[in-house]
C-alpha cells in the first residue's frame, strides 16, 4: 500500500497527545464548475457509495412514478436515506411497499439488522428476523421498485447494472455531474446496485448543481427541489437517532442537504451559497468524515453545535478520555470571502 500524499485533516487526541490521525481529500465547488477550496487529490477515481442516493432517486422523480404513486416528502427523504432500522423507518418503508403494490420479497438489497441499538434488542426480544424494510439502503430500493413500475419494467433483477433502472441511474449521473463512466471502475455496492467510481471533483460539481438546481439538465430540476425539501423537512428519515446528517439538518434547515457515504465519502449541497462540497478520508473512518465535514461547514459560515465540531470520546463508564478534533490549519485557506 502507498503512502498518501494527502494531508491529515482529523486528528484524534487523548490524553494532549495525538494518537491517530485521519488524511483525506476535499473541495467546494460551486454550480459553475469553479474549485472555490481544495485539499488532496481530488481527482483520483472515488466511490461515492452512499452519499449520491439523491442522484439515484432523481430518475424516479423524472419519470413521475412520485406523482402517479403518490409519495409524500416522508417517502421521498427515505429514498436518499442510510437509516438505522428504526421503527419510524421501517413503517415508511411498509407504506412506500404498499403503495407499490409490493412486499418485503420484493427487495433485492438483503437482509440487515438495525443499525440503531434499541430497534436491534426490540427486533431480537420479538423472535423476529429483520427484511428488507430494515436494510439501511430499503428508501433507495424503493425508489428503484417505483421507477421499474412506473415505468413497466421487470422488478426482478432491478439491481443488475444492464436492468433499464440502473441504466437510467448511469444517465443520471453521467449529465448531472459531467462524467463519462464508460470503463470506470464499477463494484455492486452493499446492498448489490451498481455503484460507479469517479472523480471527487465531479460529485462536488453534481452537488452543487444539486444545490442550484436550474444548473441541471431539464429533466431533475424538480426532482432535486422536491428531494431537498423532502430531506431537510425530514431529516429523521435520512438517518435516525444520533446521526450526524439528521441532527446537523435539524440545526441548518434548508441550508444544507447532508449525506454519508461508505469508507469515509460525504457530501453536501449548499443552496443558499449554491455550493457543492465533497470529501473522502484514507482510513474510511465515518466519524473522521463527518468531523471534516463540521469543519468545512464552519468556515462556510454554517456552524453545528460543538458536539460536532469536536466530538468527545467516552469510555464504558461514560468518562471522557479524548475527542475527535480537525486539523485547523487544513481548512483555514477556505472563506467565503475569496
Amino acid at each position: 500500500m502507498t503512502q498518501s500524499n494527502n494531508p491529515v485533516l482529523v486528528q484524534v487526541i487523548r490524553g494532549g497527545a495525538v494518537e491517530s490521525e485521519h488524511r483525506g481529500r476535499a473541495l467546494v465547488m460551486t454550480s459553475a464548475g469553479q474549485t472555490l477550496w481544495s485539499l488532496g487529490d481530488v481527482d483520483t477515481p472515488t466511490y461515492p457509495r452512499s452519499a449520491i442516493k439523491a442522484f439515484q432517486a432523481l430518475p424516479m422523480l423524472a419519470s413521475g412514478a412520485h406523482q402517479a404513486f403518490e409519495l409524500d416528502d416522508e417517502e421521498l427523504a427515505l429514498c436518499c436515506a442510510s437509516h438505522n432500522g428504526e421503527p419510524e423507518h421501517t413503517a415508511v418503508a411498509d407504506r412506500f411497499l404498499g403503495k407499490l403494490g409490493l412486499a418485503a420479497a420484493d427487495f433485492e438489497c438483503g437482509l440487515q439488522w438495525p443499525s440503531d441499538q434499541q430497534a436491534f434488542i426490540n427486533l431480537a426480544w420479538q423472535h423476529a428476523q429483520p427484511d428488507g424494510r430494515h436494510n439501511n439502503c430499503s428508501g433507495k430500493h424503493l425508489g428503484m421498485l417505483a421507477l421499474a413500475r412506473h415505468q413497466g419494467w421487470p422488478t426482478a433483477g432491478y439491481v443488475s447494472v444492464d436492468h433499464p433502472v440502473q441504466q437510467a441511474i448511469r444517465t443520471c449521473f453521467e449529465h448531472c455531474c459531467d462524467v463519462e463512466l464508460t470503463g470506470v471502475p464499477l463494484s455492486p455496492d452493499g446492498c448489490t446496485a451498481p455503484t460507479w467510481a469517479m472523480p471527487l471533483h465531479r460529485l462536488a460539481l453534481g452537488f452543487a448543481r444539486f444545490a442550484d438546481p436550474q444548473t441541471l439538465p431539464e429533466p431533475y430540476r424538480d426532482g432535486a427541489r422536491r428531494l431537498h425539501q423532502a430531506a431537510t423537512k425530514h431529516p429523521f428519515m435520512v438517518g435516525g437517532s444520533n446521526r450526524f446528517c439528521t441532527e446537523a439538518m435539524q440545526a441548518l434547515g434548508d441550508q444544507a442537504f447532508l449525506k454519508i457515504g461508505a469508507e469515509g465519502v460525504y457530501i453536501a449541497a449548499l443552496p443558499e451559497l449554491k455550493l457543492g462540497v465533497a470529501l473522502k478520508m484514507d482510513s474510511g473512518s465515518a466519524d473522521a468524515a463527518e468531523v471534516a465535514m463540521a469543519a468545512i461547514l464552519k468556515q462556510l459560515n454554517l456552524a453545528l453545535p460543538e458536539r460536532w465540531q469536536q466530538p468527545p470520546i467516552r469510555n464504558r463508564n461514560g468518562l471522557v478520555t479524548g475527542q475527535w478534533q480537525p486539523v485547523t490549519e487544513a481548512f483555514s485557506g477556505l472563506s467565503l470571502s475569496r
